[in-house]
Order: structure tokens, then sequence, then C-alpha cells
């Protein structure tokens, strides 16, 4: 069971969210506490609140709700959702929200992700620390109304926002979906249906199942991409799409089978919104590839280099009136989206360019595609400081070589960059590394990864 201790609450409240595994960090008690809170700290008086497919979600958000009417704010439940179609909906409806989801992790886990109204993010330093500080404390203010708990279903209204924003036409298109048992097997068929015929869709563990009996819902992971690999040979389909448990990010295999790098679909996407708005500042984090940032440059817009995260990326929208920021571990996030992230609007952009083009999908994203890049290599580190500091050590005296902090340790030299950081909300140290040529990447890949490893200067 999960304890209100504060040694146990600042465990499971990480850098934008809230996650933990359950029952013994997370549980309907403290899920109760949160939902007290969340309303005291925000001032929310209306609330949204979805759920994913794990077994505990659907307690979890009654325990919310419960806590949230306690401390006299309505809420609307809209059940089974996916990340994004929570965003919609606090968007859409003009409420505050809460998604009950674990996104990647786990089966053991969950987790609760808050927004103010219109998707607003709440990170540790706009609110979820006040959040935590007073779940701990249990100090509520005596409510002066008890509020109350209505349903609405937002699906189809979801359905329609993105195919109004990226609509898709041209030549029927063969998609296989890989939902991995996550939300993605409830949103898809919702919005692949409005497509008719326009697209072929080949639904893989489409099934709801929070166990995860085919394999993690977590497409970063390239062992969890074979299954939709073989699938899209075997069907010869035009395109393949992997979603998240939560469903709010996407990869893209192309027609020979090949994972695409979200920096590829990153500039893809970059390209269509800045011909909606030529000029217009694009985000991107310090692991995308440096051809996105090239790539903005040359369509006339604006790249503005962010740190890893949901929250800093949309502080840094509303900041920059950004009209699209892209991650390279999938997310991407749309101005008119809210500045929220859709891994479904994301596939929806790079289905319209597809069916739109004469060309397959490899060769419409060879252009984007300048440098071969290792994807995120995760090790599990027990002195993650040393291990950055011996990297900081033995490339720091480089000749051509420039380091920086924003966000754990960026190496770059002329020829190859890379960037190790920790994890926001796993015990892991993140290595991204890209260069020039197969070579001059791989040499770059060894030598971080032997130091990350062994913690010891070369």
């Amino acid at each position: 069971m999960a304890t209100l201790d504060s040694a146990n609450v600042h465990a499971i409240f990480k850098a934008y969210d809230v996650r933990g595994t359950v029952p013994d960090q997370l549980d309907e008690e403290l899920a109760r506490a949160t939902g007290k809170a969340y309303v005291q700290v925000t001032g929310a008086t209306e609330v949204v609140v979805g759920y994913d497919m794990r077994p505990s979600s659907p307690g979890m958000a009654g325990a919310f709700a419960d806590g949230a009417t306690w401390a006299g704010a309505d809420v609307t439940m809209i059940g089974l959702a996916s990340t994004d179609q929570l965003y919609f909906a606090s968007g859409h409806l003009e409420m505050a929200g809460a998604m009950f989801t674990a996104s990647h992790n786990p089966a053991q886990y969950n987790g609760i992700k808050m927004c103010r109204a219109s998707a607003v993010p709440i990170g540790l330093e706009t609110g979820l620390s006040d959040i935590r500080d007073l779940v701990v404390s249990g100090d509520f203010a005596t409510p002066t109304r008890t509020g109350s708990i209505s349903e609405h279903n937002v699906l189809e209204a979801y359905a329609a926002h993105l195919l109004s924003l990226a609509p898709v036409s041209g030549r029927t298109l063969k998609v296989v979906a890989d939902a991995g048992n996550g939300m993605a097997g409830y949103t898809a068929p919702a919005v692949f249906d409005r497509l008719g015929d326009q697209v072929d869709l080949v639904p893989l563990y489409f099934e709801l199942d929070g166990s995860f009996p085919n394999h993690e819902a977590n497409p970063i992971e390239a062992a969890n991409l074979v299954d939709l690999q073989a699938k899209v040979l075997e069907e010869q389909a035009d395109i393949g799409l992997a979603f998240d448990g939560d469903a709010d990010r996407c990869f893209l295999v192309d027609e020979t089978g090949r994972a695409v790098s979200p920096s590829t679909l990153t500039a893809l996407i970059a390209e269509r919104e800045l011909a909606k708005d030529p000029g217009a500042s694009i985000i991107y984090n310090l692991i995308t590839s440096r051809a996105v940032p090239e790539i903005v440059e040359e369509l006339g817009g604006t790249p503005v280099r962010t740190r890893v995260g949901h929250s800093f990326i949309k502080a840094t929208m509303a900041e920059t009136n950004a009209i699209f920021g892209g991650e390279h571990s999938g997310h991407f996030y749309f101005r008119d989206f809210w500045r929220a992230d859709s891994g479904m609007l994301a596939a929806l952009h790079a289905m319209a360019a597809l069916a739109a083009s004469d060309q397959t999908l490899s060769q419409l994203l060879a252009k984007y595609e300048r440098y071969p890049m290792s994807g995120e290599i995760n090790s599990t580190v027990a002195d993650q400081d040393a291990a950055i500091a011996a990297i900081e050590e033995t490339f720091g005296s480089r000749d051509g070589v420039t380091l920086d902090r924003l966000d754990g340790l960026t190496v770059s030299h002329a020829d190859w960059q890379f960037n190790v950081r920790a994890s926001n909300t796993e015990p892991l140290l993140r290595l991204n590394v890209e260069g020039k040529d197969e070579a001059m990447m791989a040499a770059a890949r060894d030598e971080a990864l032997a130091l990350i490893r062994s913690g010891e200067p070369a």
C-alpha cells in the first residue's frame, strides 16, 4: 500500500508528472489526496479526468475525482482516453485536466499527468512541487462547496479535430498500426474510420491490455518494433505506425521495414507547418539531429533549442509562439493543438505528406536524413554524476570540442555530437549520438558509452 510520507511522495513526483509502482508507491489514497491538492494549488473550478487501460487506472481516476470534488471542483470524466485525447478535452472544454497513465512504463507502474485549462503544463517549477508538498502536509483548506461529477465522451470530437488539422487526401495508403495493447487501440479506429477508403488499415495489438502481453508499449526500444517491421513487409504496406502506451508518441517504419528517426519526422512536419506560417519558430530539443535546425533555417523558419521534456517544450513554445516542436523521443507538439503533443496528429501529418506524393516513404524522407544517428542508448549507472564528469574530463580539452549543460551534457564537434543526460522518469543515463558518417558516429558512440559504463576518465 502506498504511503503519504514525504520520502515516498517525493520519489514519485517527477519533473513533470507523477509516476510509481502500484500499489506500493501509488494507490487510490494517494490519488485522492493529489486531487484535493491539485484543486487547492491550481484554483481549478472545473477538471476533466481521463485514464488508460491499466487495471488500476479507473479506480485511481475515480479517487482523484473524489478528492477534486471534495475540494470544490466540478469534474468531467471522459473515461478511457489517450493522453492527447485528454489534452484535447482540456483545450476543447477549457478545463484543467488530469490523465491517469504511466505511458510506456511496464505494467506494474501508473501515474498522473496534470495540466491547467487549455492543456497548459504543470511541472515541478510551475505548481507540481506545491501539489506534492500539500499531499505530504495534508494541510488542506476547508472547502466552501462540494463539486459534482459528470461524464462526457469526446472521442469523436477529438478525431474530427485532428483530421481538420492534418487532412489526408490523394492516393490510398496501406497502413499498419501497432498500438502495443495501449490506448491507440481505442483512438486509432475513431480516427481512421473517418478516412474511409483513403486508408487500408492493418491493426496490430489493438486489444486494450495493461499487462502488455505482446511487447512493451515503448517504441523507442528497437525490440518493440520488430513485429511492426515484419508486418509492414508481409503486407507490403506503405507505412507503419508504432504508438506508446498512452498514444502521445508515434514512431514510423518505412516500406522497407526500417525504423525512421523521430528527428526525420520532426523535419518533415516542420516543413509542412512552415508552409502554413512562413518564418515561424520551430522548437527542437537538444538530442534532436542537427539536421533539424539546418532544415528549418533553409526553409526560412527560426529554430529554437530547448531542454528535453514536455513542460519545457510547451513553455518555450508559449514564449516564442512557435508553430511546432519535435523531440527525438517521439513527442510532437502543435500550436493549433493547444501546444500539446499528439502521436496521432504526427502520424496524420506523415500520412498526409505520403498520400499527396507519388514517392515511397523512404524516398519522401531521404532529404531530411543527413546524419547517421545512434538512437537512444540507455544505461543503468550507479553514480550518474561521476559518469558525466568522466566524459567532460575526457572530451573537454580536445581541439574543436565544445560543451554545454543545458540538459545533461552535450559534447559537440564539427564531425559528430552527442548528449548524455539522466532520465526524468527512470533511473537511467540516456546517450544520443550522431556523426557526419557512420564511422564517425560509431567512434563517438563507443567512446562515450565506455565512459558511461566505467565511470573512469580515459
